[in-house]
This record gives C-alpha cells, structure tokens and sequence, in this order.
C-alpha cells in the first residue's frame, strides 16, 4: 500500500504491509543478543529440556534439567530410572506427570527405533511421544544446526499476527507462513528475538504498547487493552 507515513520512532510505515524484517528491526532495540555462532548442543539435552520446558519459566526448565542431567545422561538411564524417582526431580516443571510419562515414551521409542540417537528429522522426532513441530524444529535447529526451519512457540504466533505480519489462526499455520514472507536468513533469529520480547513487552495480556520500539505502526491486531 502505497502512501503510508512513519510515525517518529516507528520502524515502518503507518498503513503499509508490515514486513518481519521491520518489527526484528524494532525488536532488536529492546532485546539484545550475542552474533549468533552456530554451536551444536548435545540433541539428548536439546530435546529433554525442551519437552519439560513447556508452560514452565526458563529459570524453572534450567534449575529442574540441572538435577535431572545429574543422574540421566542418556537414553537408557533415563529408562531406568524409576517412575516415582524422575517424577520427583522434575516435579517442580509443572505437569511432571505427564511429562515423566512423555519421557519415559521417548527413551523407549528412541532406543527401539532410532538406536538410542535423537532422531535428526521432522517425521522422527514428531513420531517421538509428547514431541509438537515447536520441539521438532528446536532440536532441528539447536542439536542438529538445520537453519532450515522456524521455531514457532505462542509468542512467535502471537507477535507475528498482532504486527501484521501474518494473519493465521494456529502457529502450525504460522510457521508455514513466515517460511513463505522472511528471509531465509532471518529464520534463526525469529524464536531467539520474538520469545524474550514476547515475555517482556509483547505480553498476551495488556502488552507495553506506549513503550514498543515498534511505534505507531504497529496495527495491534486483537489488542483489546495495552499499557
């Protein structure tokens, strides 16, 4: 759309198709990250932590895979680990039964169809129990350096729909349309920049509008009351 203007401090233009290029632009003002150096994290670890991260604060995920890691170093111990033991070291993550029970399923299926190695592609590792396309695609990319593919998680989804960027109604959805609008060298950087804005500033409740780097070019889409 032709005609738009830019707001002092905006980051793109009022009126105009809002491009992911321009809101990580905004984004990077606010949350600052290292150059990204491609270094492989051990795809046992990636992939554990990941599961017990979810709907539990990083700083909880950390603290619970720091004493898990202390007596499970690999697929088979975590096999043989009793139930009741590994319930109660990841207790703290929230929903640790079901999780226990998602891990429990991956030790085995891993062992009896993968050779006891994390699977190093999308179809495996989604055949893998309690394991979504957000998990799926943050092994891909931080155990196995496959740059090749977006982590979407509820922030990402919800950040990108509310600027505009796209317009979808599940992160599935999302995922496939920023492979379509982002420049692929953008991919990497979307999950490591949108999560911590999306923690901080672009909240799902009553987000810090007044405060975004993004200005007044931001069409908050679904923003009932901001801050």
């Amino acid at each position: 759309m032709r005609g738009g203007h830019k707001e002092k401090g905006a980051v793109f233009q009022v009126g105009e198709q809002v491009k992911i290029e321009d809101v990580l632009k905004g984004v990077r003002k606010v949350v600052k990250e290292p150059p990204y150096v491609q270094t492989l994290a051990d795809p046992f670890e990636v992939l554990i932590s990941t599961v017990l991260s979810a709907r539990a604060r990083d700083e909880t995920t950390a603290e619970v895979c720091e004493l898990l890691f202390r007596e499970v170093r690999s697929f088979r111990e975590l096999k043989e680990i009793p139930l009741k033991r590994l319930e109660a070291i990841i207790k703290k993550s929230g929903f640790y039964k079901t999780k226990a029970r998602y891990l429990k399923g991956i030790a085995d299926r891993v062992l009896n169809d993968f050779g006891g190695r994390v699977p190093d592609t999308m179809e495996g590792l989604l055949s893998l129990p309690g394991v979504g396309r957000k998990t799926a695609n943050l092994v891909l990319i931080a155990a196995f350096g496959r740059l090749e593919h977006i982590c979407v998680d509820t922030h990402v989804h919800r950040i990108s729909n509310r600027t505009g960027v796209v317009m979808t109604r599940n992160p599935e959805q999302t995922e496939m349309k920023l492979m379509k609008v982002a420049p692929r060298r953008l991919w990497a950087e979307i999950n490591r920049l949108l999560v911590p804005f999306g923690k901080a500033v672009c909240t799902p409740l009553s987000p810090k509008c007044s405060g975004c780097p993004l200005g007044g070019g931001c069409p908050q889409v679904g923003v009932g009351r901001s801050r």
